[in-house]
């Protein structure tokens, strides 16, 4: 198959590794981290993206999304000429995690548990998922600079007005990139904010099943031309498709 694929920038390892291996041909372009800040920014650069595939001229078999809900992002997309793959996914957790039966049981007493990864410490001016923090130095550049003691004070004292003391950071290591080290510096930046830390295995299971054309329905959606999305937010489903009006077709 000749796939288009769409993804978040703090995907571009894992997914970069498994298009050099899926035996599919798959056209690649990813999104910046800091458009998930605002979800309806999200939402239109997503669709301005899916019709400008559909109207690329070639013919792909399906349009995949490497997004999950995030914060409403995904819902109302339309599919034109071009159906669309979407995991049945709450956010990029669950795609980090390998399945929502693993988003549920780390996640599910609070959704809004501030996480990190590989892609997000190396992108951008914040390393969690939730939450912003001042653009200047890093951690590990105060570090580099000043010592442990010296980096943690004047961490401190700049960013007073964004740490949280006493709320938990998951860092969720990906087999293939654990090598690069970024699980120690999220934990030593947690620290230095004062914030407990906690570590997850993650998996790649499910950005490999949608790359490698594996879409069972109970893990993804189809939507086909003439649908739209719409969440569902449950455990199970999480988005789901309606038919579009006849006459909103075409129209964004």
């Amino acid at each position: 198959m000749h796939l288009k694929l769409i993804a978040c920038e703090v995907l571009t390892r894992e997914i970069c590794a498994l298009i050099a291996t899926t035996p599919h041909v798959i056209d690649p372009e990813f999104t910046d981290k800091a458009a998930h800040e605002q979800s309806d920014r999200l939402r239109t650069i997503l669709q301005a993206k899916i019709d400008q595939a559909a109207q690329s001229g070639k013919n792909y078999d399906a349009i995949l999304l490497a997004f999950g809900l995030c914060g409403n992002a995904t819902v109302g997309l339309r599919a034109r000429t071009t159906r669309l793959v979407i995991p049945r996914a709450h956010d990029c957790a669950t795609l980090f995690l390998g399945s929502k039966e693993k988003f549920k049981e780390h996640f599910a007493a609070n959704p809004s548990l501030a996480y990190s990864s590989t892609g997000y410490c190396e992108r951008g001016a914040s390393y969690l998922r939730s939450g912003t923090v001042p653009s200047g130095p890093t951690y590990e550049d105060y570090l580099q600079r000043y010592g442990e003691e010296n980096a943690q004070y004047l961490w401190e004292t700049i960013h007073a007005s964004y740490l949280r003391p006493g709320e938990k950071v998951v860092f969720i290591e990906i087999p293939e990139t654990k090598h690069l080290g970024y699980a120690e510096k999220c934990r030593r930046q947690a620290c230095a904010e004062q914030r407990e830390y906690q570590e997850l295995a993650g998996n790649t299971r499910l950005l490999r099943m949608l790359l490698y054309g594996d879409w069972p329905p109970e893990e993804f959606l189809i939507v086909e031309p003439g649908q739209e999305t719409v969440g569902l937010y449950d455990w199970e489903e999480i988005i789901g498709v309606k038919a579009v009006e006849e006459e909103s077709e075409g129209k964004p």
